[in-house]
C-alpha cells in the first residue's frame, strides 16, 4: 500500500469505530510497540473521533534573536505556512518536545484549519483559546492547555517531515486515530489490514460483553479461543440473536 494512498471511506469508518487501544493491540501483533501518544487528551470530550493522514510540524527551542511576535507577521513563518498548507482531511501533528510552557495553536489558527477542511490537530504541547477552538468543532488533542505565546519558547523549523510527538515517531502520511482514550499512529502501509483486524476485534467484544453480562466466565471467552470464535461466527451467521443466560 502506497504511503500516499488515500484512505477509503470504508477503512476510515472502521478505524473510527475500532478504538485507539484496539488499534494499538493490532500494531503490537505486528511488532510495533511504541505507537500510542501517551499523555494526550481530547480538547473536548464529546468531539468526533479523529482519523486522517499526518501532516507534521516540528518546533525546537526558541532563541531570542530569532523569535518574536514579529515573526508571525511574516508570510515565511513556517508555523503560519503549516496552517495554510496542511491538506484537506489531514491531521496537523505538531511536535514541541513536550513543551507546555507556551501554546502552539489558538482559536484563529484552528478556525482556519477547520475552514480549509483539515481533519484535526494533535500536539504534545498545548493550545490557547480553548473555548474558541471548541466552537470550531475541530477535533484536537493536547497535553495541557497553555496561554503564553508560541515564540517565548518554541521556534518552527520544518513541516511535512518525520517528527517525534509524545515520544512516538510520526512520518508524513501515517494514519492518526484519536478518540476519548487517546491517540495512536499507524504506518500507512499497515492501515488497511489493521483497520480490518481491529474492527473485527471490536465486533467480537460485543459478543464477549453479551456473555459476560449474563454471568459467563472470562475463561474460554476472552481472549478468543478457537471454540469461542466458532461460536461467535455461528452467532453472527444467525443474525446476532439475544444470548441465553449461562
Amino acid at each position: 500500500m502506497s504511503a500516499s494512498a488515500p484512505l477509503s471511506d470504508a477503512i476510515r469508518d472502521k478505524l473510527s469505530r475500532s478504538g485507539a487501544a484496539n488499534i494499538s493491540n493490532s500494531l503490537l501483533k505486528r511488532g510495533l510497540r511504541n505507537t500510542f501518544l501517551l499523555g494526550l487528551q481530547p480538547l473536548e470530550p464529546s468531539q468526533p473521533v479523529l482519523v486522517g493522514p499526518a501532516f507534521t510540524l516540528r518546533f525546537i527551542p526558541a532563541r531570542e534573536d530569532l523569535d518574536s511576535m514579529a515573526l508571525y507577521q511574516r508570510d515565511d513563518s513556517l508555523h503560519r505556512r503549516a496552517i495554510e498548507e496542511c491538506p484537506a482531511h489531514a491531521v496537523l501533528v505538531m511536535s514541541t518536545g513536550n513543551d507546555t510552557r507556551v501554546s502552539c495553536m489558538g482559536d484563529m489558527m484552528a478556525l482556519r484549519l477547520k475552514v480549509r477542511g483539515a481533519a484535526g490537530v494533535v500536539t504534545d504541547g498545548g493550545f490557547r483559546d480553548s473555548p474558541g477552538i471548541r466552537t470550531t468543532g475541530l477535533p484536537c488533542f493536547q497535553r495541557q492547555s497553555s496561554g503564553p505565546a508560541t515564540p517565548i519558547t518554541l521556534h518552527p523549523v520544518e513541516f511535512d517531515a518525520p517528527i517525534g510527538c509524545a515520544g512516538v515517531a510520526v512520518y508524513p502520511g501515517d494514519i492518526i486515530v484519536g478518540d476519548a482514550e487517546g491517540v495512536v499512529v499507524i504506518p500507512r502501509h499497515l492501515a488497511d489490514e489493521v483497520a480490518e483486524e481491529a474492527f473485527a476485534a471490536v465486533q467480537y467484544e460485543e459478543f464477549v460483553s453479551a456473555h459476560l453480562r449474563r454471568g459467563h466466565s472470562i475463561f474460554g471467552l476472552f481472549p478468543a479461543t478457537p471454540e469461542s470464535k466458532a461460536e461467535y461466527e455461528r452467532w453472527v451467521a444467525a443474525g446476532r440473536p439475544p444470548l441465553d443466560k449461562d
